[in-house]
């Protein structure tokens, strides 16, 4: 489909804000380290791709993923800031996002593991759920400025 054909969709009052929320409690259960936290606001048939290319297959194997993770890992706490929510549909909407990591024991972002974030988020039954979490690596290949300034971007936020 060619850009000139996208005609972006409205929603209803709020399910900007409602998706937002979604995000900033996807981080939340990550940075409390709750796995059902954070596995309980995707679909129960959503799915997560990781950092490093890992997958987590439903509302299920998410959490129990995320269990096995957060019990054999000193995970670091995210820093995130939202790009823009958009809709496809009036039930489907996508929110862009960039995040940055702060270390065990550390103050600042560790560069090396800043990130590009989707989410696809669905409406069923009046209430928001993910769909789709996607968390890419921003390594910029190539093009240091844009990672030196995507870093300081997310510092602001600290």
């Amino acid at each position: 489909m060619s850009s000139q054909n996208y005609k972006r969709q409205s929603s209803a009052p709020g399910d900007e804000i409602l998706i937002s929320a979604l995000y900033h409690q996807l981080l939340d259960g990550w940075n409390r380290r709750d796995a059902e936290a954070f596995a309980a606001i995707f679909e129960s048939e959503g799915f997560v791709i990781g950092f490093d290319g890992s997958q987590m297959n439903g509302r299920a194997g998410i959490e129990a993923e995320l269990r096995q993770i957060f019990a054999d890992h000193m995970t670091g706490t995210y820093v995130g800031k939202i790009k823009g929510v958009s809709f496809l549909t009036p039930e489907v909407g996508i929110l862009r996002a960039v995040a940055g990591m702060v270390p065990p024991m550390k103050a600042d972002i560790n560069p090396a593991v800043n990130t590009i974030q989707t989410l696809v988020a669905v409406k069923r039954d009046g209430s928001w759920y993910i769909s789709l979490y996607q968390n890419t690596p921003a390594q910029f290949h190539g093009r240091p400025e844009l990672s030196e300034a995507l870093t300081e971007e997310l510092r602001r936020l600290l």
